[in-house]
């Protein structure tokens, strides 16, 4: 059985890591470089950095943060946020970034997974989903998940539907998809466990957890219940809620293959 992986998420706003709660209400949460250091000192699996704001103030990434920071880690460092083209994909890649993280652009264009796939294989080729939950008119009514755009500012509702453009994204070549709850984003009640599970049992690459981590059982929970292949965290990392090696041993007592350090 694949190890489940512990993966620190570093939102980054005008060059700090902020914090927020359902991508609004940001606070600071220190300095990317420093803390991805510390990260990969205390044994994270992967990083994930995202320019929260690049794609809604429709600017570019900042390359010389992602410089700074692959310089300073030895694992597996994505990079998301801005990412347009195949030629921003070449540059973050250049910068030293491992795999890339698409999620605006994806949706607008989205044969760029494809083209990036070709280019530089499934493998560096993430798609970022963030979604959030459809109101239902009677309780009874399936769960359903809408894709939002450009959520690092006020977003936009799109008409897809989450798991159906999961497996879009997969058919064009995504090799990994991030699943943002928009709702659970910043809250710590827990991650989306039936929106994890819908799109888990229906694609074939690995899904990461993402948004609303404020327990150790809630990690437990994503890769479990979830079905996910690892957990994105930020706020109990970044505030000392817990340590990366605290949450692996939880894993690991529960049975959960994980790489302890």
């Amino acid at each position: 059985m694949l190890t489940r992986r512990i993966i620190p998420c570093l939102d980054v706003k005008a060059g700090r890591v902020v914090k927020g709660v359902t991508f609004a209400d940001h606070i600071d949460a220190g300095d990317p470089v420093a803390l991805a250091a510390l990260y990969d000192r205390e044994g994270a699996d992967e990083l994930v950095f995202y320019d929260i704001t690049a794609s809604s103030d429709e600017r570019a990434i900042m390359v010389e943060v992602v410089e700074q920071t692959a310089a300073q880690v030895f694992i597996p460092l994505t990079v998301g946020g801005g990412i347009r083209t195949v030629a921003d994909m070449y540059r973050m890649l250049r910068a030293g970034a491992d795999k890339v993280s698409i999620n605006t652009a994806a949706v607008l264009h989205p044969l760029l997974i494809n083209e990036g796939a070709q280019r530089f294989g499934s493998q560096c080729v993430v798609v970022s989903i963030d979604a959030r939950r459809v109101p239902r008119s009677h309780p009874t009514d399936p769960l359903r998940w809408t894709v939002f755009t450009h959520t690092g500012g006020a977003g936009r509702a799109t008409e897809l539907d989450a798991v159906a453009w999961a497996k879009q994204a997969v058919e064009l070549g995504a090799g990994e998809l991030v699943i943002n709850s928009i709702d659970a984003d910043g809250t710590r009640d827990g991650y989306d466990l039936p929106l994890l599970q819908a799109i888990a049992s229906a694609v074939g690459v690995p899904v990461i957890a993402s948004g609303g981590a404020g327990t150790l059982d809630h990690i437990l929970a994503a890769v479990t219940v979830g079905q996910a292949d690892a957990a994105l965290a930020a706020s109990i990392f970044h505030f000392g809620t817990y340590t990366i090696a605290q949450a692996k041993h939880f894993l690991a007592e529960h049975d959960v293959p994980v790489r302890l350090v």
